[in-house]
């Protein structure tokens, strides 16, 4: 049987428009749900459709990883922030397609997306993972054209609700504790937005997210595209919308540095690979620009584009690129990187925030390191980020090259 036919009673990634019933009402508890599916015959006229257009997805897009992932050191600063002797564990596999990944502390679990599948999962330690919303990013009644119709980046607001990227309904959605969805944007000057990929909320309660038309049946060339532009956008709290950015080809991941001051944005472009460092004004807008690194040479070649990024408590960027993740230090130095051998989507700081779980391709991983993410203040260990081989030489990499907030932990890391 096909993934269609084993998932009959929930709604399919390909967008079929059933709508969830929901047997629980908030994140700290999975929700159950159930549709009703469609007859046995039309399951797998429905299934062949799908597995043919799954399958050149991937073959264009996302191509399997070829080997187990590997730690590979290009400082010695790195060791201090990535062990040697770090397990890069597989926790999830068998999907299609995962991304961004949120860890909901009030419960101790993962959330990921599946953004093929069309759902969000969860995943808990000792229990394994289950569906959790699905339909997660398309939900209207006719079949989705594209291969991607569902959730991207999810991220959790100060009031402990998922909040979360629709590709197919081209939004940004709140779940509520009732299990009713709140549509927080859709439109930008009364156009569509393209298909908003991924976000991160600043600690005013602004949310902050990256629209490229990946989401989009036809991508860039997509009939249905009303912008002009691939925006980086600030939905303030107040519901208003701002356009930050404009100068990004293909903005995708996205994240603060951890005194806020510093908006890093990734562009997943291969003929400009780069990761862009903003200043964020005190007003919520953004000034000066500059290239934090530019990987359009250095990573020639290989598999993947820049994508989703989470920040660690020194100021180090932990950013998706071709291959793998990599480690970027505040002063642009790359220190390492953790090779995939393929195409990875996203990352997230979670359990007591020194474990990075990493969404790449069709698993789930986690690997424990000697850093912790930023907004994890209070738990940080004052000598993490120094490498045991390199002395006070190179310390200053990785702790004092940006000031740390004092404040609560920004939600949604």
């Amino acid at each position: 049987m096909c993934n269609a036919e084993k998932r009959e009673k929930g709604s399919r990634g390909g967008g079929q428009g059933t709508r969830p019933s929901f047997g629980a009402l908030h994140p700290s508890t999975p929700l159950v749900v159930t549709t009703k599916g469609p007859p046995v015959k039309t399951r797998w006229i429905l299934c062949l459709m799908l597995l043919a257009v799954t399958g050149s997805a991937h073959a264009q897009l996302h191509p399997r990883p070829t080997k187990a992932p590997m730690i590979r050191a290009l400082d010695p600063r790195f060791s201090g922030l990535v062990p040697e002797s770090a397990e890069v564990e597989k926790i999830v596999e068998g999907h299609e397609w995962v991304e961004g990944p949120v860890w909901v502390r009030d419960g101790g679990y993962l959330l990921f997306s599946d953004v093929v599948k069309n759902a969000i999962y969860r995943w808990k330690e000792g229990e394994g993972e289950g569906v959790y919303l699905q339909p997660s990013g398309y939900t209207g009644t006719a079949p989705f054209a594209g291969a991607e119709p569902g959730s991207n980046g999810l991220a959790i607001d100060a009031a402990g609700r998922l909040v979360f990227a629709r590709h197919g309904d081209r939004q940004i959605a709140r779940l509520e504790p009732d299990g009713s969805t709140t549509v927080l944007v859709e439109r930008y000057e009364g156009k569509r937005l393209n298909s908003p990929n991924d976000l991160v909320f600043h600690s005013s309660g602004d949310l902050y997210f990256t629209d490229p038309p990946f989401g989009l049946p036809g991508s860039y060339d997509d009939p249905a595209k009303e912008l002009s532009h691939r925006g980086v956008y600030r939905l303030g709290r107040d519901g208003g919308l701002t356009l930050i950015a404009a100068d990004l080809s293909a903005p995708n991941g996205i994240a603060f540095s951890p005194d806020e001051r510093t908006l890093y944005v990734s562009n997943a472009d291969a003929r400009r690979l780069v990761w862009m460092a903003y200043d964020v004004h005190s007003s919520g807008t953004v000034g000066k620009v500059r290239v934090l690194f530019d990987g359009t040479k250095a990573f020639a070649g290989r598999r993947g584009t820049a994508d989703g990024m989470k920040v660690d408590v020194h100021g180090n960027v932990f950013g998706v690129g071709p291959g793998g993740v990599y480690v970027i230090s505040p002063k642009a130095t790359l220190l390492g990187w953790i090779d995939f051998a393929g195409n990875v989507g996203n990352v997230a700081w979670g359990e007591d925030g020194s474990t990075l779980f990493i969404a790449a391709n069709s698993a789930v991983y986690r690997v424990r390191l000697s850093t912790r993410g930023a907004g994890w203040q209070g738990q940080e260990n004052k000598d993490l980020g120094r490498s045991p081989r390199s002395g006070n030489k190179h310390a200053d990499c990785c702790l004092a090259e940006l000031p740390r907030r004092d404040s609560n932990p920004r939600p949604g890391d």
